[in-house]
């Protein structure tokens, strides 16, 4: 059977069969009928994207083995039984075997339909999940650690897969916890020089005196407490990178050294007069405009110039709210392993506040929902929303999650509608309406 079948009934009586179709039909939902189990086995491939209503009382393999095998191929398959029977004691081990949902005959079309869309949609969320989780695991790709589907966060996959091979040095501008040193150690791992040192220094952690031999080095006695030789974070990053975190932090007599020391690509340990060559590639990252700390002459212009080959904007997260859910299932997913618990299932409530949330900490802040959540605790410590998003509400926040499935859809059938319609078990029309409501493309 091929991806494009949502529904498969299997039903030996041809007129409950016919009937069950013509429901379906009627609410635009596809679906193909057999007449056995043998059949369905036949028809349910790996690569089966739908969901199987069966009844339970088959000629040959009845509907409780059929549900063993098929579960046993697809956990995540959702199989709807049905009997004339009425049976309780049967529907229990139906449901214990994994059964989604159980129906008696006779059973009305609005119940069929009803059950059918709820588990077509669950089907699409765990295929939603499943391709989430296999991005994951695709660590060596800038997808599995650049995340996001927003165009923010795909143009700037692209400028780093553009600009990582390259000697240009790279200014990150973006809030803090957005992701800085993420961005700079994809850009030094995708280049020629990913086999050298990737040197972070944090220009706002140091006392200024200490500055100076940190990224400089020195040499034995050159200060009080210089018992030996010490190479700084420059030497240090040779052939390689060196990161230059909370740059706008760098005190203004050290940025004429440093801006001395890309020119001449030589430095001088402190206590030597000996120029030692280096050659590392220079990332620097600020939360501060650096061009207006420059005018105000808070940061020297020519370094800023320097640096400034190459500039990287990294959006807070409140300004691509379409990767929230991404994001936090990659971090859940991270927090269970780490913590060997199951991953837990995302509930209404805090699928609305994910959304809602303003997240001043940016992705850093999410991180750690996700951990809490992870470990069985709220997600978060107060109930409802926060920050300037408090409107935002329920619906808002499965329209959210709404277009990240359509975009990975189209993104799955390369723009084709039909295909796209046909793999979310919705109508082309519905989907190109969706299309055009979200501005997506295709």
């Amino acid at each position: 059977m091929n991806n494009d079948l949502s529904v498969l009934i299997v039903e030996d009586d041809p007129h409950v069969l016919l009937g069950c179709q013509q429901a379906l039909t009627l609410e635009d939902i596809p679906s193909v009928g057999v007449g056995s189990a043998e059949e369905a086995l036949e028809r349910v491939g790996d690569n089966f994207a739908g969901i199987v209503i069966s009844d339970i009382r088959l000629p040959g393999i009845d509907g409780l083995e059929l549900l063993t095998r098929l579960k046993a191929r697809d956990r995540s398959l959702p199989v709807v039984l049905i009997t004339g029977h009425g049976d309780i004691s049967m529907a229990v081990g139906a449901m214990q075997k994994g059964a989604y949902d159980f129906m008696e005959k006779p059973f009305s079309p609005e119940r069929l339909v009803d059950v059918a869309r709820r588990a077509l949609e669950q089907r699409s969320l765990a295929r939603e999940v499943s391709s989430l989780r296999r991005q994951l695991a695709e660590r060596d790709s800038l997808e599995g650690r650049i995340i996001g589907r927003s165009p923010a966060m795909q143009n700037l996959r692209e400028l780093i897969a553009n600009v990582a091979d390259t000697s240009a040095n790279v200014l990150i501008e973006g809030e803090t916890g957005t992701g800085k040193e993420l961005v700079a150690r994809c850009l030094h791992d995708f280049s020629r020089r990913h086999s050298k040192q990737f040197v972070a220094l944090n220009c706002g952690g140091l006392p200024e005196n200490l500055f100076e031999s940190e990224i400089f080095g020195h040499e034995a006695n050159a200060f009080t407490g210089a018992g030996k030789r010490r190479i700084g974070k420059i030497e240090h990053a040779d052939g390689g990178t060196l990161f230059l975190d909370e740059v706008e932090s760098m005190p203004l007599p050290l940025q004429i050294k440093l801006l001395r020391v890309l020119q001449e690509r030589t430095l001088e340990r402190l206590g030597s007069n000996q120029s030692v060559a280096v050659d590392c590639r220079v990332i620097a990252a600020t939360k501060s405009d650096l061009d207006e700390s420059s005018k105000a002459g808070e940061f020297r212009s020519d370094l800023y110039y320097r640096l400034n080959v190459v500039t990287l904007e990294l959006p807070p997260l409140r300004e691509r709210r379409e990767d929230i859910l991404q994001l936090f299932e990659h971090f859940l997913q991270q927090s269970s392993l780490r913590f060997d618990r199951a991953v837990p299932e995302l509930d209404n409530q805090t699928l609305s506040n994910l959304m809602s949330h303003d997240w001043p900490g940016n992705v850093r802040e999410l991180r750690n929902v996700a951990e809490r959540f992870a470990l069985g605790l709220p997600a978060f410590k107060k109930t409802g929303v926060t920050g300037s998003n408090q409107g935002l509400g329920f619906a808002e926040a499965v329209e959210a999650f709404e277009r990240n499935l359509l975009g990975d859809a189209l993104q799955r059938s390369g723009g084709n509608l039909t295909q796209a319609s046909q793999e979310l078990g919705m109508a082309k029309t519905t989907l190109f309406d969706k299309v055009k409501k979200y501005g997506l493309s295709h």
